[in-house]
């Protein structure tokens, strides 16, 4: 408690303690210089600065914070200094009152005055606590939930069983740290760096497409994202749905050939039918579609995110939408809607299309009017649209609902201790000079079944040959593979 000994006020001084709770609550120390007591107010001055310090310290730039909201260890310290911080500023503001209130004599509020006060003082103390509590409750809840059980320790990659000439099982490096077994093989990556060791860090995105009418999930989309993690230089190879035989290690699988003899998008359901048949760290399903992509690409699969479609409408709509140039009338008198699994008419105009979840998904699903390759392309192009117009107020607005959609659809392999060394990857990654390719017909053609079915067998050595260029010389590769313009999706004349 303060004394008129040192108080250069008079009793009765002109201030309002409510006033003077107030500043402190906003800054400790202002509130207390308010009333007179500088030397108090100072020194709480200089504590607010040297917290202020120290949190600048460890969060200076946009990096910091990202690789801090991927640690469950830091959201959980976080939380606890968010809760002693709000304590420090109820006592400042307490002892702001307090002074004020000695030397103000009756100039207290009363009545309806006096609640709306303390409303205003709880709401400015307590508001900017809870928003955090609540943003940092969402964000543990979702990288322990989605992340929470894996391990960087064992993460494994299948390695491809006849890669090309010149190329090594890590994806361009000599990686000696592996176990082998009979069907794959296993590099332990070290807890300090996922990628020690490796040359080249590769990831599957899968886009299942499970759904109303449909039994199991169907991998119709998938991506394999190739990062040299010294430079950031990133390739992205794009395997279509319906190439049929697509090869499997040795000894995968149930068939003769080596291979799966299907479509490659249903590789995921065959995992579930034949869970002995696809063993490895995964369940089988994961196993078969990362153990097939290996062998297709001739380069190991370290990790894989799976997410699935239908949680897509969801995750646009909390966006609030996306933009796309539409280059040609689309028209599909066969497309299952997405409610109920009906067959409708789908007609998506020409031009500049401000769509919604149900219609960005059907313009990504759509395909009787030309053909999977095309939506393949689509797909990418909503995705790329999505990532490019977010921006962060929408993202913080829609955060909850976010993190539910990615909890309820996202299925994954990438350890939780990976995430911050992820995050401080990517700002090498220069997505403007992303090579990015589709490994369709007529180029990756080989020929059509023997036995008279459906389907096309597509050239493994080409492939193979053409992914080493990439990883090897991109800037080459884009020239001499006529990928340099042909992969870019569509924008407005006028953009």
């Amino acid at each position: 408690m303060a004394s008129a000994a040192n108080d250069p006020r008079e009793p009765g001084a002109n201030m309002h303690p409510s006033i003077a709770a107030l500043l402190s609550a906003i800054l400790p120390g202002t509130g207390q210089i308010y009333v007179g007591q500088r030397g108090r107010g100072r020194n709480l001055l200089i504590a607010d600065a040297a917290m202020l310090a120290v949190a600048l310290f460890f969060f200076h730039d946009k990096l910091s914070i990202a690789t801090a909201l991927v640690k469950p260890t830091t959201l959980a310290v976080l939380m606890i200094v968010s809760i002693g911080l709000l304590g420090y500023r109820v006592w400042a503001a307490d002892d702001a009152y307090r002074i004020a209130r000695e030397y103000s004599g009756s100039r207290r509020l009363t009545g309806l005055a006096s609640v709306a006060a303390v409303v205003v003082l709880a709401g400015v103390l307590l508001a900017p606590h809870v928003v955090f509590a609540y943003y940092d409750l969402v964000q543990y809840n979702l990288i322990t939930t989605v992340f929470g059980g894996n391990d960087a320790n064992t993460a494994a990659s299948p390695a491809p069983t006849d890669a090309p000439s010149g190329a090594s099982n890590d994806g361009g490096s000599d990686a000696t740290d592996t176990t082998t077994n009979s069907t794959a093989t296993t590099i332990t990556l070290k807890e300090a760096e996922i990628w020690d060791g490796l040359d080249r860090l590769n990831i599957l995105l899968i886009g299942g497409d499970a759904g109303i009418g449909r039994t199991g999930i169907r991998t119709d989309s998938m991506i394999t994202v190739s990062i040299d993690p010294e430079t950031g230089e990133t390739a992205m190879f794009q395997v279509p749905r319906n190439w049929t035989y697509a090869p499997l290690p040795e000894g995968m699988g149930v068939w003769d050939c080596d291979c799966y003899p299907g479509l490659t998008n249903e590789l995921w359901v065959m995992g579930e039918q034949y869970p002995e048949a696809f063993p490895g760290p995964g369940t089988p399903s994961e196993n078969a579609v990362k153990a097939m992509t290996s062998e297709f690409l001739g380069i190991p699969i370290h990790y894989y995110a799976l997410v699935n479609l239908d949680g897509f409408v969801d995750l646009v709509d909390a966006l609030g939408g996306v933009d796309i140039y539409v280059e040609e009338r689309i028209v599909d008198n066969e497309f299952p809607s997405y409610s109920d699994g009906t067959i409708t008419t789908l007609a998506i105009e020409q031009g500049q299309q401000h769509m919604d979840g149900e219609l960005a998904l059907a313009y990504s699903r759509t395909r009787h009017q030309d053909s999977d390759y095309h939506r393949m392309f689509r797909q990418r192009c909503v995705l790329e649209g999505l990532l490019e117009q977010t921006d962060p107020a929408s993202l913080l607005l829609n955060f909850g609902k976010l993190s539910r959609v990615i909890q309820d659809t996202m299925i994954t392999d990438i350890p939780i201790d990976a995430l911050p060394q992820l995050v401080e990857l990517m700002p090498k990654v220069d997505k403007d000079e992303i090579v990015s390719i589709r490994f369709i017909p007529p180029v990756y053609h080989l020929k059509y079944r023997d036995d008279g079915e459906p389907g096309r067998i597509a050239n493994i050595d080409l492939v193979h040959e053409h992914v080493q260029f990439i990883l090897d010389d991109p800037e080459r590769a884009k020239v001499e593979l006529g990928i340099e313009d042909s992969e870019e999706c569509p924008k407005a004349p006028d953009a």
